[in-house]
Parts: structure tokens; sequence; C-alpha cells
């Protein structure tokens, strides 16, 4: 049963009233690699919508959805822009996100809220590594897709290579539902195979203006060709439009559309536009597609959540009528309203002045006062509905992933898990004020960035602070000096090493103190070996007959977890273990939950000892892209670095070369790579896993650590 659509929601686009069902909401993303043209999209759509009246540049640093100073001055995207448009009677919720991999945590958490998302791919450079990382991360969250093929009008454009690219590297059931015309700076415009007509975007003083004829005589048979491989693939997944294919007949457009629309939201098709959004070309298609074939929020699953204490599952209409379930994904520090929780209704009506719930945290809280946002603007509004995107004010103690909900109805939603930091960097106040202002500070942004993250160095009393890459801490430092008034001095940065076991060892680990009166008592036994790369850390009791009682058994897990966070190696956190308690004994007055803790941490340290260690390393997937005249130089370069080169191909007199190497090698790449290519060469890189540091080069490591230890 279709759940209750929500409608009198009175909202103001396009200069007039609104009132929007939940059929014709879409909750949409914009994700690609990095100078695909996402943010160019994203403001043809805002100035094609009515949502503002000037086409603001990204190369001009003036485009509406990068409104941090940072975004305008570097012409990238660096944190994720929510806005609202309004197009034929629907409500569009978009989220611009960056293509950069060092802010991949804004990808992460906008793929956890959005109902479907625009895949943009550069018809030039195609399927590029961080357009294949996102495109992984909205297959994880089952998030429906549709691709667009921007600047068709860039030299070496080539629309059917693209294609191909995203079914043989991504292997999507690519369908395109356009073809262009032209290519390069002949790009006049689009075929659309759903109508059967040519679009021709004319230049002239006013604007771009759309013209639609008849397909022209020279490109017939191909519209022809295109459209009966577009008809032939959805009636492959729609059962009565197979049996009208087998018979000759043609389905109608309402007919087309809405098994088109069926098989994208199932995730069985991915419909395949083009254009060139600098010269105003296809946006307004892309448009429709994007009412045409991205779900609503009632065209998906009901949401899932859990009990707490029963772990029940739970499922949430999308309605106003339901329960309130929410979830805060993204936290946002603003200089006038201090802090602002955005938010994703999936179900009920989450209104201002109300108490909610934090099931994820077990806290109640009062909503301040609700927003609609328009980039690092916003627009206050009384009550956010089910499927609904917005901001609020005044959950001072919510964090990214919690879940919002009735205290009378408690659900906790699957939360958003976020990579971890790889760089590490030792910064320091630059004078005493500064001092006083940096701890606040910096809590504020690790609030923000969950892969951001501050901890302090107990041998040195040093703050470090860990993310995703040089870029990442370059703009974190910015941001400290300009929004906070703090300045810093950053210390070289540091590659965030792990450890972990080499082999397995069964140990027995007794922990006996007397200090008069009750002493402490605590024996443990336990099994401790490696575990799969990537798997994280697993725990599991098998003790028997209550030899450890019951209640000291979360004491054991907690001292072997406070042990992980500085390995006995090196002092770096341990990773991929696997640790069996099997017995051990205890005191009838002696034992504590603090003695097993400590017995616990102490055991486990000598077992890894034991054991044997090893240290392990990030390993980057560097991809560079430049003439094929450097490919020898950039090849040497590579390996000078111990990298491997794990992939090359090109296209036209363009190499591109993948490599895996260790991010220890990669610092000042930057500057090397414009000296051996003349500036002709970019690079571009994101983690890919862990793996083990050479035995001589881990030598050297962990001595250089120790001698600083001591030097402290």
């Amino acid at each position: 049963m279709m759940p209750k659509s929500v409608a009198h929601r009175e909202r103001t686009g396009l200069d007039m009233a609104k009132t929007i069902d939940i059929g014709r909401v879409r909750n949409i993303g914009l994700t690609a690699h990095i100078d695909a043209g996402k943010t160019t999209v994203s403001e043809r759509i805002l100035f094609f919508t009515g949502k503002s009246h000037k086409m603001g540049e990204v190369h001009d640093g003036e485009a509406t959805m990068d409104w941090m100073i940072q975004e305008q001055e570097r012409g990238t995207t660096i944190t994720s822009a929510a806005t609202t448009a309004y197009w034929k009677d629907h409500r569009v919720n978009i989220i611009d996100t960056p293509g950069h991999v060092d802010f991949t945590a804004e990808v992460e958490r906008s793929l956890r809220v959005l109902d479907g998302t625009v895949a943009l791919f550069c018809a030039v450079g195609g399927v590029q590594p961080q357009s294949e990382k996102v495109w992984r991360q909205a297959e994880k969250y089952q998030v429906p897709r549709i691709a667009f093929i921007n600047k068709m009008d860039r030299s070496g454009a080539d629309f059917e290579a693209v294609v191909k690219e995203i079914k043989d590297t991504l292997g999507a059931n690519a369908v395109p539902v356009v073809i262009p015309i032209g290519a390069e700076a002949a790009f006049e415009g689009i075929i659309d195979l759903v109508d059967m007509k040519a679009v021709y975007y004319d230049n002239t003083p006013e604007g771009v203006m759309i013209r639609e004829e008849p397909i022209p005589d020279n490109l017939l048979e191909k519209a022809r060709e295109a459209e009966r491989v577009m008809i032939e693939r959805i009636s492959e997944e729609d059962d009565n439009l197979m049996e009208k294919f087998i018979e000759g007949e043609t389905p109608g457009r309402d007919e087309a559309v809405r098994a088109m629309r069926k098989a994208t939201i199932e995730g069985r098709i991915i419909p395949v536009l083009c254009g060139a959004a600098l010269r105003n070309k296809g946006v307004r298609r892309l448009l429709d597609a994007i009412i045409d074939y991205l779900p609503s929020p009632i065209d998906l699953p009901p949401g899932i959540g859990t009990r707490d204490e029963e772990g029940e599952e739970i499922l949430r209409q999308p309605s106003d009528d339901a329960p309130l379930a929410a979830i805060a994904f993204k936290i946002q520090a603003d200089k006038h309203m201090g802090k602002l929780t955005y938010v994703r209704v999936y179900s009920g009506i989450l209104k201002a002045g109300d108490v909610i719930y934090n099931s994820s945290r077990d806290v109640k809280q009062r909503v301040g006062r609700l927003f609609e946002m328009h980039a690092n603007k916003r627009e206050s509004v009384g009550a956010l509905h089910a499927g609904d995107v917005g901001a609020a004010v005044g959950l001072s103690d919510t964090q990214t992933g919690d879940t919002i909900c009735n205290e009378d109805h408690p659900i906790v939603l699957e939360t958003i898990e976020f990579p971890a930091p790889v760089i590490d960097v030792a910064v320091k106040p630059e004078s005493r004020p500064d001092s006083d202002k940096l701890g606040r500070a910096l809590a504020r942004l690790a609030e923000e960035d969950p892969t951001f993250v501050v901890k302090t160095n107990p041998e040195t009393s040093e703050v470090i602070i860990s993310g995703m890459g040089e870029l990442h801490i370059e703009v974190i430092t910015d941001r400290l000096k300009r929004e906070f008034g703090v300045g810093v001095l950053v210390g070289k940065p540091q590659v965030a090493y792990r450890e972990t076991l080499l082999g397995s060892i069964k140990h027995s680990y007794k922990h006996a103190k007397q200090t008069g009166g009750h002493g402490q008592y605590a024996h443990v036994v336990m099994q401790v070996e490696p575990a799969v790369p990537g798997s994280g850390f697993h725990f599991e009791n098998k003790v028997v007959g209550g030899r450890i009682p019951r209640e000291f058994i979360p004491a054991v897990e907690r001292g072997v977890v406070d042990a992980m966070t500085e390995g006995p190696y090196a002092g770096y956190p341990m990773v991929d273990i696997r640790v069996m308690l099997l017995d051990g004994s205890a005191h009838d007055v002696d034992s504590s939950e603090h003695a097993f803790r400590l017995c616990a941490s102490a055991g486990f340290r000598e077992a890894c000892k034991k054991a044997g260690l090893e240290l392990l390393e990030p390993i980057m997937d560097v991809e560079v892209v430049g003439p094929d005249d450097y490919t020898g130089a950039v090849t040497s370069s590579i390996c000078s670095r111990r990298g491997k080169i794990v992939r090359m191909e090109a296209k036209g007199k363009t190499a591109i070369l993948g490599s895996r190497v260790p991010l220890a090698e990669m610092f000042g790449y930057a500057s090397e790579i414009r000296n051996i290519t003349s500036g002709r060469a970019e690079f571009s890189m994101h983690f890919y896993r862990y793996e083990a540091v050479p035995y001589s080069i881990a030598e050297e490591i962990v001595n250089e650590r120790r001698e600083a230890g001591k030097g402290a």
C-alpha cells in the first residue's frame, strides 16, 4: 500500500507559492571526479530553475555552491552544499559534492541520505579514479543513478567511448537516452531518443536559445539505431515492452519513460545524457531526466532501523503520518547561528520548538529553528516533512550519523561509515593568545568533519591533527586562521602508520597487586591472531563455567582496545586483529572491572610481542595523465618512489598510467611531476589499502620514532 502523500506545504520558488506532493520531491546529488564540472552543472540548474538570476563561474570564484573562501580561491569544491530548486512542479533538493579524494567524507555522508544521484563524467577523461570511487560508494548505499557526460565541446570529446567505459569499467547497464549532434567545437546539440527530435542550442546576444527540429537526414539512421538499442534494453527489463518489441511495435513515450524509470530506481539501468554545461547545453534535458527517472521518497523502500534494546527491525514509511525518523548527516559551524545540523527526514514531521530524542546518544534536545538551505544562505521554515532535507539549530549534542526520532517511538537508523585518516601533522599555536583558542577551534572542526581527528602525543605533548591528505590538512589550517583567528605553526606531514600481528599465539597473563586493604586480581587466557586485512578488530568470548564472571568480560575487551591505540612495536594504532578470550580466573574480593581491564591490556601487549609484529603503511592508487612523450619519465619517477605500475592505456596522444605508491613517498610529488613533464601532466591519488612496510624501512621508522620520544 502506498503511503499517504504529503501536500499543502507552502514553498517559495520562481516567485510563487508551491504546494508540493511528496511524490514530486527529488533528493539528488552530483558526484564525479575532480574537474568533471559538477559545480558548473549545479550553477546552470540554479539559473534555469530560477533559483539564481546570475550564473556564477567556478573559474571566476563566483559559483553559488562554492561559497567557502578556500573553494573560491582554489576553484574546487571542498564541502558539500545543499540547495532547493523547482522544475516543472517538482521540488529538487540538490547536494553538490566534492570531487577531490581528500574530501571523500562529504560524498559518503551525502550519498547516505540521497534518493538518487547524477554521476558526471568528462567527455574527454571518461571514467577516472574518483568517478569510480564515488560510483562504488553509490552502489554501497544502493542509490539509483543517471549519467551525464559533460564537456562535449572540449577537444577530444568522445561520447561513445565514455559510454563504453561506463559499461566496461563500472559494470553498469548504461543506456543512452540522447546522442550528441557533433562533438568538440562542432557540438551543436542533442538528439532526444525518447521524443525522437533534434534539440539545437543557438548562441544569441540574449543567451543560448533552444530550437527543436526534426532529426536531420544525415543523422536519422544513426538516431533510429540508437532508439532501437534503447527500446531493446528497456524491453529486457519489462515483460510487456518485450512482447511489443518482439512484434515490432514501438512503445509510446509515457510507456517507455515509465519502464525506464522503474528499471533505473531498481538499479538495473543507467540512463545516459550528455551536454556542455559551461555553454548551457543539455542541462534542461538533464533536469527533465531527473524528474523522469530518479525516485521520489515514496518510490524507495521504507526506512529501516532497529530498536536499541531488542535489536528488532523497524520499518518507517515516508509519510507525515508516521512517527519521526531522521538522520543528522552533516555538522557545520556557523559564526552567526552557532552549530547547524543538516538532517534528512525519512518519516514524520520535524517542527521548530519540538523536543526530540537522539536515540544514538540517548539524549533529549529541543529544536531551535529550522531552515531550507541554499549553499551558505538559509530560509527559515516552520517544519521539515517526510522526504525533506534541511538544517536545524539547537541540537548541540547531535553528531554526524545520529538518529533523531520521537521518544515514544524510538528507532536507530543505519549510521554513516567514514574512512580513517592517513596523514598526521603536528601543529602548535603561533602565540600564547592563540593557544587558548586552538583547542576550541580544533574541536569545532573535528565535530564538522569525521575524517579530521585531533589527538595529543603523550610523549611530546604535541597536538597532532590527522586528515585524508595534504590538501585536507592545508584547508583545515587555513580555516583555523580565517574563520577562528588562530595562527598555527604546521610541522612536516607524517604518515599514519598502523601495526598488526605476524602470527598467532595463546597467552596466559595474571595481574595480582596488594596495596593494603582490597588488592587487585585478574587472570586471562587469550588467543591472539591476525584478522583478514581491512576487517578491523574482532573480540570473542569463549569462557565457560563462569570462570571469569560475566560482568568482567566487557572490561577485558576494553582493556584490549586500550592497548591497541598504541601498539608495542612503534606506538602506532593496531588494526586487523582477532582476540578470543579462552579462560581465566577471578577472586571473590580482589577482582574488579578495573583489574581485568589492566590485566587484559598488559597481557595483550605481551602476547603481541611474542607473536611478532609488522608495520603497515597506506598505499595510494595514483593516476598520472599527460602527453605520451613523457611516459618513460613518469614511469621512472613512480618506480623511484617504491611504486608499481599496474595499468597503462592511451587515448590519442595522451597516456594514462595507473600505479600503487606508498603515501610516504608521495610528498612533494606535485612539484616533481610538473618539472619532469614541463607542467603538461597532472595526477590524482586516493587511498587503496594498507600494506606491510619492507622490514629495513620499518626498522628505520621505528628507530626514528623512538629517538624522537627520547628527545622529548
